[in-house]
């Protein structure tokens, strides 16, 4: 059995700025962890966190600027993968969230849903400095 986490998100900001700090690492760095990506499918990166030792590997698996990004994450004892939708309508950029491939409800699946929901907060106040 595979579970997901899902997470949605509502920004006033242009798709334009929201895929930005989805595939700029200086930005995405500010809000999820240092990192080397580039939105480039079939690129090899990592998500460092140094306070926490840990290195998350990931590939690009899917590229549609500025629509649809979507990149492994195997690291900290899970192998799943990333994929953010963007959709703008109404003045309003929805970004929607899938982690996929967790193998139980444990402490990688519990703390991936609390650790996405707050860097969605931070990734909200991050969009209105831009």
């Amino acid at each position: 059995m595979s579970l997901t986490v899902t997470q949605d998100f509502n920004f006033k900001s242009p798709i334009e700025k929201v895929w930005l700090a989805l595939t700029d690492a200086n930005i995405l760095g500010k809000w999820v962890m240092a990192n080397d990506i580039k939105p480039v499918v079939g690129h090899k990166f990592q998500f460092r966190n140094e306070q926490w030792n840990l290195i998350i590997n990931s590939e690009v698996l899917e590229v549609e600027e500025p629509y649809k990004l979507s990149y492994t994450w195997v690291g900290g004892g899970i192998n799943t993968t990333v994929t953010w939708t963007l959709k703008h309508e109404d003045g309003t950029t929805r970004l929607h969230l899938e982690q996929t491939g967790f193998e139980k409800e444990d402490q990688a699946f519990n703390g991936a849903k609390y650790g996405w929901a707050k860097m969605g907060e931070e990734l909200n106040n991050l969009l209105e400095l831009l």
